[in-house]
């Protein structure tokens, strides 16, 4: 794992989320959890290594922050929103979850496959959060302060997890950093205003739900990009295009390829993508 401070520990090249952990003087915080079983069970014992896992803080609830926890029996506690516990591997019309993080252990982790629990194993114990919260929370462990924002917009329960020590900041799927935005059960207006909200920590690290580490710049990028989302539908409707011609017709994966592992969800995800915005722009206030 990248080494981002003396503390500070991140994963930004593997499939799923960017999950990372923060050792502190008593024990280590782990924030969100791999998705594929190897390197869960690796990050796992690397963290057993520096001290005793005193919690997970998942950030949302789609499966490739929260698969790993399973892997991680050992943590003490699970804090999470109440929204991501309510949300929690619960299957979607779009998406099983479940079979989602299946189907990517052929092509991602072939070697993980004897650790891949059987549905109904999983589902026993996936380590669901044991903690939750409804608004912005302060956790202190050791020598650290852990500052949960409540950021819903990609997610009703998204957290973004301050570490002012560290000055570092693990906003999870709020920033899609240098690949597509997964946006199509999103509120729009609230992620809006978490964008806002993030510009006011005073940090020098970043580290996105995808893509490399970054700076405060990547607000505004990620900003400018949903905006450049809206624009395009909101075009297209005033054309009077259909939603299929939408869908046949807009796309930004030229720009921003689905990350890493993901690539052929690209078509999916934009299909998805556009439906909802035009949708969203077409109904009757």
């Amino acid at each position: 794992m990248e080494q981002l401070t003396k503390n500070v520990f991140a994963e930004t090249k593997l499939r799923g989320c960017n999950p990372g952990y923060v050792v502190t003087s008593d024990g280590v915080v782990v924030i969100d959890t791999p998705q594929l079983p190897t390197y869960a069970i690796r990050m796992r014992e690397e963290c057993e290594a520096k001290g005793r896992i005193r919690y997970i803080i998942n950030t949302e609830h789609h499966v490739d922050h929260i698969f790993g926890n399973y892997f991680f029996k050992s943590a003490e506690h699970v804090i999470a929103h109440e929204e991501t516990r309510k949300l929690f591997m619960v299957v979607y019309p779009q998406i099983n979850p479940y079979e989602y993080a299946k189907e990517a252990m052929p092509t991602d982790d072939p070697e993980g496959m004897p650790f891949f629990p059987d549905e109904e194993t999983y589902f026993a114990d996936p380590k669901r959060p044991d903690i939750t919260i409804t608004q912005d929370a302060t956790l202190s462990v050791g020598d650290h302060t852990f500052i949960l924002l409540h950021t819903p917009g990609h997610t009703p329960g998204q957290l973004a997890v301050h570490i002012p020590e560290e000055r570092v900041a693990f906003v999870g799927d709020t920033i899609f950093n240098r690949c597509q935005t997964w946006l199509y059960t999103s509120n729009l207006e609230q992620w809006f205003r978490s964008l806002d909200r993030l510009l006011d920590l005073d940090v020098d690290l970043i580290v996105p739900g995808h893509g490399p580490v970054c700076t405060k710049k990547e607000i505004y990028v990620q900003r400018a990009f949903l905006l450049e989302w809206i624009t395009a539908v909101a075009t297209a409707v005033a054309k009077g295009w259909t939603k299929e011609e939408c869908v046949a017709n807009i796309s930004f994966l030229d720009r921003f390829p689905c990350d890493i592992g993901q690539e052929y969800m690209g078509p999916e995800v934009t299909k998805n993508n556009v439906a909802a915005l035009y949708d969203l722009l077409t109904a009757k206030r």
